[in-house]
């Protein structure tokens, strides 16, 4: 419940002797005093009025409290729950889960692990984990409960080896959500049709040339 404070003593203090350094801790703790508002009943009210607020000096200063929250509703699910990685055998190999799933561990450790379906994984899985070692795969989270420390979800896709350019560059544009899919025919209509195509000199007349 007291106040520390931490005085610089110098040669300076030396010179000018105890009463100095009386003065200079007078200083300081005035400078740490809390704001006594208005007088009166010794009560004074915060900005959000959120109830009385006694003026205790023992209590530090609302600039130094640091502010705590609840999430109370999920307005948007912005990440789009897929995660690229590799997947293996359960661990305790006599549990009824090792029977059912097997565990994704994502590339991004940000992401949790995550039961799949073994139905979802490869027909010969079983039989030779250590053959899809260093293949990966796509993975989307359809739920996570409280009591778990590892998500559920469903393999979407195999890509392909590990390290290859291809597989990681799919896997990448699929966690963030970009759609790499061919352009439709109705969005192909609307580029030129004779090619090569130039630009016209009326076009570029009309423009400021950029090149």
């Amino acid at each position: 419940p007291d106040v520390i404070i931490e005085a610089q003593f110098d040669d300076n203090d030396a010179e000018h002797g105890q009463d100095h350094l009386q003065d200079t801790l007078s200083d300081d703790i005035k400078k740490l005093s809390l704001d006594t508002g208005e007088m009166g009943d010794g009560v004074q009210r915060t900005r959000q009025g959120d109830g009385p607020k006694v003026n205790d000096p023992r209590l530090p200063p609302d600039e130094f409290l640091q502010r705590t929250a609840k999430v109370v509703y999920i307005l948007e699910k912005k990440h789009s729950r897929a995660a690229t990685g590799f997947i293996k055998l359960l661990a305790d190999r006599n549990s009824e889960l090792f029977k059912r799933c097997a565990m994704f561990s994502p590339v991004d450790h940000r992401v949790p692990r995550v039961y799949v379906p073994l139905a979802d994984c490869p027909p010969d899985f079983m039989t030779r984990p250590e053959g899809y070692s260093q293949n990966l795969f796509i993975c989307r989270i359809v739920d996570w409960k409280e009591d778990s420390n590892f998500a559920t979800g469903q393999l979407s896709k195999s890509l392909g080896q590990a390290g290859e350019i291809e597989p990681e560059t799919e896997g990448i544009l699929m966690e963030y959500g970009v759609d790499f899919s061919d352009f439709s025919p109705k969005a192909l209509e609307c580029l030129p049709q004779n090619l090569p195509w130039v630009i016209s000199p009326e076009e570029l007349a009309k423009r400021r040339d950029l090149r």
